[in-house]
């Protein structure tokens, strides 16, 4: 699948988010929670945390419900007890369908994507069924007017990175789960700015949908993402144009 595609679909599934502002509050805090618990209170110690803080400031979360975030994470406050799930199956047209979950009542989760997934003429499928389809990869996208190609090669080269791709618009940075952080935290020292910056499950082969079977596929999006418990979807679904 070419970056372009990729960022296009990730471009769609940002304007949603962004335009649910209380809601991405509540899923970033539950990651904040998470990734304290799991690699301790201090941002420079533990990438995942630090990833999460960005996305708080990014969408002007208060400081004051970072820290209650971290604090409940680390058992300085009382909090909810947070598990991470995924799920796995197909939505309409045989579309895979990879979801990330951060819940508190996994019966309630559980209940809630498969009914999502029904109705759109999908299922809930075991464990393993689509992830093979996936790859776990960092992915920041960068304007091509920041900066030369060859300067963000070395830069992200020196830094770790696999590869940038030039799409006309924009470069694409791909990195390992491992070297994101890295990566990132190099494109920040030299004051390069990002559109996008995930560790993303990105497919690697794709269904071509259009009319009103990608608008099947697209609902089927927004009911999901419009779920608390639902950190990400992912879908090896592209929009022909």
């Amino acid at each position: 699948m070419s970056g372009h595609n990729k960022w296009s679909s990730i471009k769609y599934k940002k304007a949603a988010a962004d335009a649910k502002r209380g809601q991405a509050f509540t899923k970033i805090i539950r990651e904040i929670t998470i990734s304290a618990r799991e690699g301790g209170g201090d941002p420079a110690a533990n990438p995942r945390l630090r990833t999460a803080i960005d996305k708080a400031k990014d969408v002007n979360m208060p400081k004051d419900n970072i820290e209650k975030a971290i604090k409940k994470g680390t058992g300085e406050l009382e909090g909810v007890n947070y598990e991470e799930i995924v799920y796995e199956g197909y939505g309409p047209h045989g579309v895979a369908v990879y979801i990330e979950v951060v819940t508190d009542n996994r019966n309630r989760s559980s209940s809630d994507i498969r009914s999502a997934l029904s109705k759109s003429g999908g299922n809930l499928g075991e464990n393993g069924c689509v992830s093979w389809i996936f790859k776990k990869s960092g992915l920041i996208i960068i304007e091509n007017t920041s900066t030369s190609e060859e300067e963000l090669m070395e830069l992200v080269l020196n830094a770790g990175g696999d590869d940038i791709k030039n799409n006309g618009e924009e470069f694409e940075v791909y990195t390992s789960p491992v070297s994101f952080v890295d990566v990132l935290d190099a494109v920040k020292e030299k004051n390069i700015p990002y559109k996008y910056a995930e560790v993303e499950m990105i497919p690697e082969n794709t269904i071509k949908l259009s009319g009103k079977q990608a608008e099947q596929v697209e609902k089927l999006i927004d009911v999901l993402e419009d779920n608390d418990d639902i950190q990400n979807v992912y879908v090896n679904y592209e929009k022909e144009e």
